[in-house]
């Protein structure tokens, strides 16, 4: 896989933190932030963006659906492809009413993660 970077945006600090490790140990840039409202700061301050976004919804201060409109509406941010991860049991419901690429259910799996690298970036 090239080298790739891939922004997790969750806020269950075990669960980021793994994805940011999982993603990193198979030759991805990865970088994280705890909410909607913090990605969009890094997302607009950054010289590099990243090339595919990992977005939970459930989250404090800002959650997924809140950043993802946000996002939409930046035209510059809204090129970046969204993967939902997500516990939600509708979440492919709320994957595709976000317009996102795809999603992967909570718990997700190496596999998933890096075919949605390789397919979005």
């Amino acid at each position: 896989m090239n080298r790739h970077k891939v922004m997790v945006v969750e806020d269950d600090a075990e669960i980021r933190e793994a994805l940011l490790e999982i993603l990193e140990e198979n030759g991805c840039d990865a970088v994280g932030a705890v909410n909607g409202e913090r990605a969009l700061a890094y997302l607009r301050s950054t010289d590099s963006l990243p090339c595919l976004i990992l977005l939970d919804l459930m989250m404090p201060i800002m959650d997924g659906h809140a950043f993802r409109e946000a996002q939409l509406q930046d035209p510059v941010l809204s090129r970046i492809p969204v993967v939902v991860v997500s516990a939600y049991r509708d979440v492919q419901t709320n994957a595709e009413k976000l317009n996102a690429a795809t999603f992967i259910r909570k718990p997700p799996r190496i596999e998933e993660l890096v075919s949605a690298i390789e397919q979005h970036c």
